[in-house]
């Protein structure tokens, strides 16, 4: 999410184009406010609105703008909605500094509330403007640059990347906690950018600061310090052979698949705003009062709300209804009123038919509140309250990292609802890697084997019910192939027809529901199916299926959630060997405005 960009050379001169073409270079990581800023000599001239980087490029003439160092920043809204004062980059309180961060500062509020106290200026309520103040209050204490931000590194949380500048100086500073950030080495000038494609127009010289460094750059030379201690490190620059194409993948052939292996880092900044957000526990204290508790969605919108239903029972001992958005105003929403309690829950947050369903819900007086992945959205506008996902731009049409940010939100919630402590939840990043690392080579073994299938079932029970239709919509929606995700007690009841001999049956199994996959496995497996399980190790599992795709040792809850991860790997494979393009499927769209 978010991308920066910031830019030193020797002499004043015109660096608007160089920033508008960084800027467009980042456009992929999707935005929603593009800025840009130059210093020169004691002057910084800053330029920013909502909109595209063109249009805004345009309309503030940033071809003009010029200096010895700038900044560009797209802006992914999580913290205050898409204007121009939350636009990047900020200015300090006196107007001598100007900073931009990608990434989220999870403490945003309690530090907007302590430089107001300070006395500092404060313009919006953009966590992006809080790193610069993070900074501004040490070097108004009479600590050097280097030292401030160490301080500022101690008190900003979250994962961010951030650069700043000041006037009558002949640098720019950089660190990053979390969030990626790259500095480019070249003829007369350095760089610095959340990402390759910024740079590599420029320079093919790059060096990857890591977690807790502060770089320093100079025109011509640049030096890196760590946090902890000040001391200077050393690293030797290294080349980039690779093409723009593959970089703007992160070196993976699609967008889905490098999605896939976003979904650790997305779940590791959601839960950082989860826990920093003062409203969650005002929204679970309305839960917990409600009538009713709907959540209302469409596909996999509705599939990480039906798993959130599970979590609710399991865990608090809530029952909560989820529906599919157009069946909730001919089923619920004539009922509803001011004591019931909807979340609506989409990943654009301009879903046409979930906006019907809040609209019907509102008309009735019920409390609606949001799940979305894009700030600013019309979803986030229209209800009391709205979540971030904190996926950033996901390109791939299938959603992978914002399914699995849902049900993460679902399982926080429900965590909070039942007064659970929710640290338990922390390890679930490292557990998603794990899963891909362990999986990965597996599932394209079986997809080699299973790929001339055009019919299989997935099959789940209780809280892997949710995560089997996903999985079957994720082999819909990119391989053509018709899979159907089932209740797998419901499987006897007419589809077991269908069974022929090595027909491909998928199980997704909680720990506490192996009896009854088992019972499932054998009513397939002796009329001749293949039938594949993902579930943790489990010796009853072993001896009856064909095949066990291991997931690693959790939770009952979180076992579920890690499930879906080799079914996204399975449905790219398939994909992939049948000459489909996995990122744009035919028919679909990213966001569905229609009814």
């Amino acid at each position: 999410m978010c991308g920066i960009f910031g830019y030193v050379t020797s002499k004043d001169e015109v660096l608007g184009p160089i920033l508008i073409e960084a800027a467009r270079r980042l456009t992929y990581r999707g935005y929603d406010s593009v800025g840009a800023a130059t210093i020169s000599g004691s002057r910084i001239d800053l330029r920013k609105d909502v909109g595209k980087v063109d249009e805004v490029a345009a309309k503030y003439n940033f071809a003009e703008m010029r200096g010895s160092r700038g900044i560009a920043q797209l802006r992914w809204a999580t913290f205050g909605e898409p204007s121009q004062v939350n636009a990047q980059p900020h200015l300090d309180s006196d107007g001598d500094l100007v900073g931009a961060h990608n990434g989220n500062v999870v403490n945003n509020a309690e530090l907007r509330e302590q430089f107001i106290a300070e006395g500092l200026t404060v313009r919006s309520q953009n966590d992006g403007e809080t790193c610069v103040h993070a900074v501004e209050r040490y070097l108004n204490r009479g600590y050097e640059f280097i030292d401030a931000i160490r301080l500022a590194y101690g008190d900003l949380e979250g994962d961010y990347a951030f650069v700043i500048g000041r006037i009558d100086d002949d640098k720019l500073y950089a660190f990053k906690k979390g969030s990626g950030m790259v500095v480019g080495i070249g003829e007369g000038f350095t760089c610095v950018s959340s990402d390759l494609p910024s740079i590599l127009p420029l320079t093919r010289q790059v060096i990857r600061p890591q977690d807790g460094e502060i770089v320093t750059l100079w025109a011509d030379r640049v030096e890196i310090r760590s946090v902890k201690d000040g001391k200077v490190i050393n690293r030797q620059p290294e080349t980039v052979t690779e093409s723009m194409d593959a970089v703007q993948k992160g070196g993976y052939a699609h967008f889905m698949l490098k999605e896939i292996h976003e979904q650790a880092q997305a779940a590791r900044e959601l839960l950082h705003v989860l826990n920093g957000n003062r409203e969650v526990d005002g929204l679970v204290a309305k839960m917990k009062k409600a009538r009713q508790l709907y959540f209302i969605g469409c596909g996999t919108s509705y599939h990480a709300a039906s798993a959130g239903a599970v979590y609710f029972a399991q865990l608090a001992g809530r029952a909560v209804i989820p529906i599919l958005a157009p069946q909730f105003i001919a089923q619920y929403a004539p009922a509803v009123n001011h004591d019931d309690v909807g979340l609506f829950v989409s990943q654009s947050g301009e879903t046409k038919d979930v906006l019907n369903a809040l609209e019907a819900a509102e008309a009735r007086g019920m409390a609606c509140f949001g799940l979305a992945n894009v700030v600013g959205s019309t979803l986030t506008k229209a209800t009391s309250f709205c979540l971030p996902l904190c996926c950033g731009y996901e390109i791939s049409v299938p959603a992978t990292k914002t399914f699995t940010n849902q049900v993460i939100t679902f399982l926080y919630l429900a965590y909070k609802m039942a007064g659970k402590d929710v640290r338990a939840l922390d390890g679930i990043p490292d557990l998603i890697e794990k899963t891909l690392e362990m999986t990965a080579p597996q599932v394209e073994a079986l997809a080699t084997e299973i790929n001339d299938w055009n019919d299989l079932y997935c099959l789940g029970y209780g809280v892997t019910y949710p995560i089997a239709l996903e999985g079957a919509l994720k082999l819909k929606e990119v391989t053509y192939a018709h899979c159907e995700g089932m209740l797998s007690t419901e499987f006897k009841h007419g589809p077991l027809s269908a069974v022929s001999k090595g027909f491909p049956i998928l199980f997704v199994a909680a720990p506490n529901d192996v009896p009854l996959i088992i019972s499932g496995i054998n009513e397939v497996k002796v009329r001749g199916a293949r039938t594949i399980v993902i579930a943790e190790e489990d010796a009853r599992l072993r001896a009856n299926a064909d095949e066990v795709i291991l997931l690693p040792k959790s939770d009952p809850q979180i076992v579920s959630l890690l499930g879906v991860l080799p079914l996204q790997l399975l449905s790219y494979h398939m994909a992939v060997l049948r000459g489909y393009d996995p990122d744009f499927p035919r028919n679909l769209s990213k966001t569905l405005t229609v009814d």
